[in-house]
């Protein structure tokens, strides 16, 4: 059986990357209606405007240094029914001194608030499109694409780094993790590694993606890397609750990024353990019904051992779910379930055919 690998990290696996800097950005920066002159906070909105349906607003925060710097956005909220990342943002923003800080903040905390509103996981009730599958947008298109068009020009391309927050959704019952996503280009992938390693997740999945293939390029974080920055993802919480050390996770790991780069004064906690993991599944079921798990997220499970079963919607159990039979996959301690249409597994991106020490 493919075991997962731990691996000790002793030094810290950080690379100091150099930054162009915007011009105008040693007076005042801009996005949406915030502008914040140097040493300030300031907070505004992306409006979006009504097109073939109705507009919206993008609450923002702009912090813009004392001292010059990279450019780096903080985005949650894609899926406004993870609330874990949305809170994390909110408290993250509190916790900068811009008169100490080198370099510029942009924090959205919550781009789809239809979704936040309405309590609908995954996607925008408004248009019934996905907030991080339509990038880079269309301003002529539905509510999504014209959000996320202003997004990707006044968030994501004048950013140097772009950190995509998640929370574990109504649905998702998550351990923390990062997503480590690999273009081939070298430069790109180690710096993006090291704020991932930053971060202090001791999960990082690692994705190989074709950047140049516009079908990469759909959600926030795959949008980005073809633009060339700096990305990852981060994802802390489950099941829709705001539990307080999913948060605290996001927060500090927030602040380590900023710290990793030079912007802050803070230190950058050393990995004591990490996990890698590599070719990450989902798994539906073949028939509809509801999922019982048999494990607790967090657990180690060997080949053979039952980890849930589907019951049809009066209780009748239909199938048994098993490692190695059903579902062929090695779990380190990453299980999730998704109850949804064709009710299934949703791995969420933590199930592979192994881990190894990258």
């Amino acid at each position: 059986m493919t075991t997962f690998a731990r691996v000790l990290i002793t030094t810290t696996l950080l690379s100091r990357v150099g930054f162009a800097q915007i011009p105008g950005q040693s007076t005042a920066f801009t996005v949406g209606s915030a502008t914040a002159s140097r040493g300030q906070t300031a907070y505004g909105a992306i409006t979006v405007p009504a097109g073939i349906d109705s507009g919206l607003v993008i609450q923002i925060a702009v912090i813009h240094g004392a001292r010059p710097g990279p450019v780096v956005a903080f985005v949650a909220g894609s899926h406004g029914t993870e609330y874990v990342s949305i809170v994390a943002l909110q408290r993250f923003i509190g916790t900068i001194d811009a008169k100490a800080l080198a370099g510029t903040i942009i924090v959205a905390p919550l781009l789809n608030v239809a979704s936040m509103e309405q309590m609908v996981p995954h996607i925008n009730p408004v248009d019934r499109k996905g907030m991080n599958s339509s990038y880079p947008g269309n301003r002529a298109g539905t509510q999504s694409e014209r959000a996320l068009a202003l997004v990707a020009e006044q968030i994501v391309k004048p950013a140097d780094v772009v950190v995509d927050l998640h929370g574990g959704d109504l649905d998702e019952d998550l351990r923390p993790y990062s997503y480590w996503i690999r273009t081939g280009r070298a430069q790109q992938d180690d710096a993006s590694k090291a704020l991932a390693l930053a971060f202090n997740l001791d999960v990082i999945i690692v994705r190989d993606v074709d950047a140049a293939n516009p079908a990469s390029a759909r959600s926030l974080s795959g949008y980005a890397l073809s633009l060339g920055k700096t990305t990852f993802v981060a994802e802390a919480g489950r099941a829709g609750l705001v539990e307080p050390d999913a948060v605290a996770a996001l927060v500090s790991g927030s602040q380590n990024v900023l710290a990793s780069l030079n912007m802050t004064a803070g230190v950058v906690p050393k990995m004591e353990k990490l996990v890698y993991v590599g070719n990450d599944k989902r798994v539906l079921s073949d028939r509809p019904g509801m999922f019982y798990k048999s494990v607790e997220r967090g657990s180690y499970v060997v080949q053979g051992q039952k980890v849930g079963h589907v019951t049809d919607y009066v209780g009748r159990v239909m199938v048994d779910w098993w490692i190695g039979g059903l579902v062929d996959w090695w779990i380190g301690g990453l299980v999730d379930w998704w109850v949804g249409g064709l009710v299934g597994w949703w791995i969420g991106g933590l199930v592979g055919q192994g881990a190894t020490a990258l």
